[in-house]
């Protein structure tokens, strides 16, 4: 794929459907890494509950800061919903206290989520976690797992 081509992908924000006052948001993050193993990526999301549409997602390491910029890239009308994840302290330093819950996988408040990510590692070979495919560069790798979610964000429309 060329990188002009590139250019005519829709964005993440392109593809939602409208926030409804009840909406739930997902969290978490999964890991990757580009060209080797110690160079690890890890793909931070938010899914809508309702829609089961990735509303944003960033790639970066594991840190307050990239989940401040996931906050960032969550949609204004999105951001009001109530949020569930993981114990990962940098959500709580993230994310209103007066809307997100830190929970366990025993709950079942993020099984989308974790079932997107299965869906993620079957379908994109370089987030499995023993392969030999792998990206060798962060530009390609942005590409590609952006493209995989507009790709499935369109098809939770029809």
């Amino acid at each position: 794929m060329d990188k002009k081509k590139v250019c005519l992908w829709p964005s993440i924000a392109e593809t939602l459907l409208p926030a409804e006052p009840e909406d739930v948001l997902e969290l978490d993050e999964v890991w990757s890494f580009v060209y080797r193993r110690s160079n690890k990526r890890w793909l931070w999301t938010a899914q809508c509950r309702r829609t089961r549409q990735i509303v944003a997602a960033v790639l970066g390491d594991r840190s307050t800061k990239t989940c401040e910029q996931l906050w960032e890239l969550i949609p204004k009308s999105y951001r009001r919903c109530h949020t569930y994840s993981d114990f990962w302290a940098a959500y709580s330093k993230v994310f209103d206290v007066e809307t997100h819950r830190s929970v366990g996988k025993e709950t079942g408040e993020t099984a989308h989520m974790e079932r997107w990510n299965n869906t993620l590692r079957q379908r994109l070979s370089r987030y499995v976690r023993e392969t030999l495919s792998f990206s060798k560069s962060d530009f390609w790798h942005q590409i590609v797992t952006e493209m995989f979610i507009v790709t499935d964000n369109l098809s939770c429309i029809t």
